[in-house]
């Protein structure tokens, strides 16, 4: 039984969301909880996260909402320290307030930005420390997702873990789902 599942996927520029107020991130969250929910009923105890933007720190809005109602929990594991340094003043605050929320919040290297070998070994240690993963993607587009993917892919050739992805199709479901049930549509 899976208990701890890394979370990942765009980040938010990569969808083009500019704003925290962008509706699309509405959609996103509502499969992303859809799942967790299901993963947590199933067992889950922990989520996993490097903390990035979009799909990363939305999944850790979702968990720490889902711990009113569930025994669920998240870690924010960044690849290095002040991974923030360069983001909107919103997105610091946003990321500053889950690091404090979170059960577990530890950067992989206690240094700065050095190299993509500290974005390798995030990835590396995500996998290894998970039993399944999530992510949002489009297997056409992957963005920076795909070095995650390539490494999850290799690791689940050798062992048992299953790589659950969210796509455009799920997305464009709950939508059609949202219009066909609100009457003012």
């Amino acid at each position: 039984m899976a208990k701890i599942m890394a979370v990942t996927g765009y980040k938010s520029y990569e969808l083009n969301v500019r704003s925290a107020n962008d509706q699309r991130i509405d959609y996103i969250k509502y499969a992303l909880r859809q799942r967790i929910v299901n993963f947590i009923e199933n067992g889950g105890e922990w989520i996993l996260t490097s903390g990035q933007l979009g799909v990363e720190l939305w999944t850790c809005e979702i968990v720490d909402e889902l711990k009113q109602e569930y025994d669920i929990k998240y870690a924010i594991i960044p690849p290095f320290n002040n991974q923030d340094k360069k983001w909107s003043e919103h997105d610091r605050e946003l990321y500053q307030r889950l690091i404090h929320l979170a059960d577990y919040y530890a950067p992989l290297y206690n240094a700065d930005y050095i190299g993509p070998y500290q974005f390798e070994a995030r990835n590396k240690w995500l996998i290894d420390k998970s039993d399944r993963c999530l992510v949002l993607v489009e297997s056409d587009y992957p963005g920076s997702v795909q070095y995650f993917l390539e490494e999850a892919r290799k690791y689940s050739d050798i062992h048992d873990y299953p790589i659950e992805y969210i796509t455009s199709l799920d997305l464009n479901e709950i939508l059609n789902e949202s219009q066909e049930n609100d009457l003012t549509y």
